[in-house]
């Protein structure tokens, strides 16, 4: 029986300025939302992914939440999104009011089925979600020639994919309006938060209003509409600007420990999740799905028998109980019965990752 992890699937690296920048808010006092490293954290990020406008929320879900807010995406609107994607992307439409319109995924790219959109495109419908999911882009421009000829919002799901880009520009420029999670198992991370992202100024200002209780921007403690406190602290801004300036080298480092397990894993009876053309992956996680559907979980066992954790790829969100609709998405489903996440902190080292492949080799051999 294993005992302890020696292989987690994922530890954040906080090896910069996160202990100088959080002590600069407790000598300050500044530990609530208000303080130098909010504004800070936003404008570098802002700058770094190439966008005009970037809010930082408390964590990535309410990123989400208020992103569809701020379109007035409500009761009888329709969102198309992915049913393979984390429950979050789903759960907030719902939240918002609409209705969320499940579609399915490419087998090659994991990622949303631009074909199925076109389907299921109905007269209530009034957005997509793209989830640009496990680092990997989805097929962007395809996702925005659909949402210009049907005349539908484009709303991006980034929050496995800081560092991901299409065609050379980082995914969250492409649509009307962006998210990102800062969740401690992503790339950069604040421990828990999140940031919006527009090109959009409207957009950007009704949803900065929205997070902040609906305050008026003239009259102190006048607040004018139903909003929400969804504001980030200073605290983890300061961690969120530390981790910005090492974001470069953490990337390359996944990419690093990405290229490892392919070389490692190159001939086994599994697909690894790896770049396709005009894209550039994040290796948020480094994952793969086997060939045979009932090797993953014993496989997964003998893992973790070694010490070392895995992780399933999602549910589908339509076979949840909150969300069941008793549709059939034969991609979604295969890619999440037989898929595995591998430890891709940026700490591992090349024995590490052999020692992770050589488990996995065994448990083929036997």
């Amino acid at each position: 029986m294993l005992t302890s992890v020696k292989y987690p699937v994922y530890k954040p690296l906080l090896g910069g300025n996160e202990r100088k920048y959080v002590d600069r808010c407790l000598d300050t006092g500044w530990i609530s939302s208000k303080g130098e490293f909010v504004s800070h954290f936003e404008t570098a990020f802002a700058k770094y992914i190439g966008c005009d406008f970037a809010m930082s929320v408390c964590n990535g879900t309410v990123a989400l939440h208020l992103a569809l807010e701020a379109l007035n995406l409500g009761p009888g609107d329709e969102v198309i999104v992915p049913t393979f994607t984390y429950v979050a992307s789903v759960n907030t439409i719902v939240q918002s009011g609409a209705v969320p319109v499940f579609v399915d995924s490419l087998a090659a790219t994991w990622q949303t089925d631009p074909d199925d959109v076109l389907r299921k495109i109905t007269p209530r419908t009034k957005a997509v979600l793209a989830v640009h999911l496990y680092g990997l882009p989805c097929d962007m421009e395809r996702m925005v020639a659909i949402c210009r000829q049907k005349d539908l919002y484009l709303v991006e799901d980034c929050a496995e994919a800081f560092g991901t880009l299409y065609k050379g520009q980082h995914v969250g420029k492409f649509g009307n309006i962006a998210t990102f999670s800062f969740f401690g198992n992503k790339t950069i991370t604040t421990g828990e938060g999140g940031m919006v992202v527009t090109n959009d100024v409207v957009l950007f200002h009704k949803a900065y209003h929205l997070k902040t209780q609906g305050v008026s921007p003239t009259i102190e403690y006048w607040h004018d509409t139903l909003a929400y406190n969804y504001r980030m602290t200073n605290i983890c801004a300061a961690i969120g600007l530390a981790q910005l300036e090492q974001a470069d080298a953490m990337l390359a480092k996944k990419r690093q420990i990405a290229d490892w397990y392919q070389e490692g894993l190159n001939d086994l009876p599994l697909v690894f999740h790896k770049e396709v053309p005009d894209t550039k992956h994040s290796y948020w996680m480094c994952s793969f799905v086997l060939n045979a559907v009932e090797g993953r979980d014993p496989l997964r066992r003998h893992l973790k028998n070694k010490g070392i954790e895995t992780r399933p790829l999602f549910y589908p969100a339509h076979i949840l109980p909150h969300h069941a609709t008793g549709q059939c998405f034969p991609v979604a489903q295969s890619l999440s019965a037989r898929g595995i996440s591998l430890p891709s902190y940026p700490e591992l080292s090349i024995e590490d990752v052999n020692f992770i492949c050589q488990t996995i080799r065994e448990y083929f051999s036997v």
